[in-house]
C-alpha cells in the first residue's frame, strides 16, 4: 500500500443543496470507519447538530465541527491540521469533508494539494471534489429567471454556484424527482455548458452509494482546473486557436492594457447582453490605479468585487526586491500600466464577437 493511503472526499454545493442530507445517507451505510469533518459559518454548527441525529451511526466515526468562518479562507490552517490529527488513526478508511455552503472549491482543494505535496509523510491524499447541485432551484431560479420584475438570485451567489459547479470532478444532481424528464434534460445540457467533464450522477435525497464516492480515479487539481468553459478558453486563446463546441457554445478572450470608465462600465452590466451565458475575469477602472477587479457574469446576474493591489501598485521599496528575484512578472509589464489589465473570458450562444468587443471598447475611458 503507498504511503498516501487515506482518501479525503470534499462535499460542496450551495445552501440547501442537500449535503447533509448525502452526508445522512452516507453513515447510515455502514460499509467503511469514516471520519467527517462539517463546516458551517455560523457560530452554532447546524449541520453537524442534524447530524448527531442520525443516531448510532455518528458514534461509530469520528465527527469533527469546525464553525465561525469557512475552511478555504479563516479556518484554513485548522482544518488541515484536523485533516493530519484524524489520519493518525488507522483505523479510518476515509474523510469526509462538508464545506460550507458558500465555500469556493479550489481555494479548499488548492490548499490541500499544496499541503500534500510540502508535508512528508502524510497518509491523507485529495480523493475527490463533489459538487452536489440543487436541479430544482437551478431550474427555477437559474435557467428560468426570465421576469425581470423578479428579484430571483443576487449575483454573488450565482456566481459562487457557478464555480462550484466548474470546480470539481464529480457532480451530484439532487432532487431529481421535482423535475420532469424534459426539464432534468434541459438542467443537464446548461450545466455542461458550464462544466464540459466532470461525471454527473442524478439521485433523491441525497441517496448515493458510498462506494460510487470512493472507487474512482484520484483527483487531479490541474485536469479540473482545466474542466471549465473558462478555463478551456484561456487555454485556447494562449495556443491562438478558435473555441467552439458542438453545442454552439462560442467563446473567446478580451484583453485590454487601458481601464475601463468605471460607470459606463457599470451601464453595461445593467444592461448587458442576454445571449452571454457566462464571463468571468479581471478588470481595472481609472479611478482607481490600485485594485484587481474581479467580474463576474451568469446570465441576469454580475458581480465586480475589489481585491488586492495590482504588483505595480506596490510601494517602490516592497516592489523592486520582489521584481529582482522574479524578473517574470515584466515579461508583460506596460511602460505606462504595469501589469494592470483587462483579460475577461466572454461564453455564450448565437452572439456576435465584434459587437460585444464595440461595446466593451466603448467602456474604454478615453485619453
Amino acid at each position: 500500500m503507498s504511503k498516501k493511503e487515506l482518501p479525503v472526499v470534499i462535499i460542496t454545493g450551495y445552501l440547501g443543496s442537500g449535503k447533509t442530507t448525502l452526508m445522512q445517507n452516507i453513515l447510515k451505510q455502514e460499509k467503511r470507519k469514516i471520519a467527517l469533518i462539517v463546516n458551517d459559518m455560523g457560530s452554532i454548527n447546524i449541520d453537524a447538530s442534524i447530524l448527531n441525529k442520525t443516531g448510532n451511526q455518528v458514534s461509530q466515526i469520528e465527527m469533527v465541527e469546525m464553525q465561525n468562518g469557512c475552511i478555504c479562507c479563516t479556518l484554513r490552517d485548522e482544518f488541515m491540521a484536523e485533516i493530519e490529527r484524524l489520519s493518525a488513526d488507522r483505523s479510518i478508511e476515509a474523510i469526509f469533508v462538508e464545506a460550507s455552503g458558500i465555500s469556493e472549491p479550489s481555494s479548499i482543494a488548492g490548499a490541500f494539494v499544496n499541503y500534500e505535496e510540502t508535508t512528508e509523510d502524510t497518509r491523507v491524499y485529495l480523493k475527490s471534489v463533489v459538487s452536489v447541485v440543487d436541479v430544482d432551484r437551478i431550474y427555477r431560479e437559474f435557467l428560468h429567471s426570465l421576469d425581470p420584475s423578479e428579484d430571483t438570485e443576487d449575483g454573488d451567489i450565482i456566481n459562487l454556484i457557478m464555480d462550484q459547479i466548474e470546480f470539481c470532478n464529480l457532480m451530484i444532481l439532487n432532487k431529481t424527482d421535482l423535475l420532469s424528464e424534459d426539464q432534468l434534460d434541459e438542467v443537464t445540457s446548461g450545466l455542461r455548458n458550464i462544466q464540459r467533464e466532470a461525471e454527473m450522477l442524478t439521485c433523491t435525497h441525497g441517496e448515493v452509494d458510498l462506494d460510487i464516492l470512493l472507487d474512482r480515479p484520484d483527483f487531479d487539481y490541474d485536469e479540473v482546473e482545466s474542466y471549465s468553459t473558462v478555463q478551456k478558453t484561456l487555454n485556447a486563446h494562449d495556443e491562438d486557436k478558435a473555441c467552439v463546441d458542438e453545442y454552439g457554445i462560442t467563446s473567446f478572450v478580451f484583453e485590454e492594457k487601458r481601464p475601463f470608465n468605471r460607470e459606463k462600465f457599470n451601464r453595461l452590466v445593467e444592461e448587458y447582453p442576454e445571449k452571454l451565458i457566462r464571463s468571468k475575469g479581471y478588470i481595472w477602472f481609472s479611478d482607481d490605479w490600485e485594485h484587481v477587479q474581479l467580474f463576474e457574469q451568469a446570465g441576469r446576474n454580475a458581480s465586480i468585487t475589489e481585491l488586492t493591489p495590482w504588483v505595480s501598485a506596490w510601494p517602490e521599496e516592497e516592489l523592486a526586491p520582489v521584481i529582482e528575484d522574479f524578473p517574470d512578472i515584466k515579461e508583460d509589464w506596460d511602460e505606462t500600466y504595469g501589469d494592470r489589465c483587462n483579460q475577461v473570458v466572454f461564453i455564450g450562444k448565437g452572439y456576435e464577437k465584434c459587437e460585444i468587443e464595440r461595446l466593451l471598447y466603448e467602456c474604454i475611458e478615453s485619453a
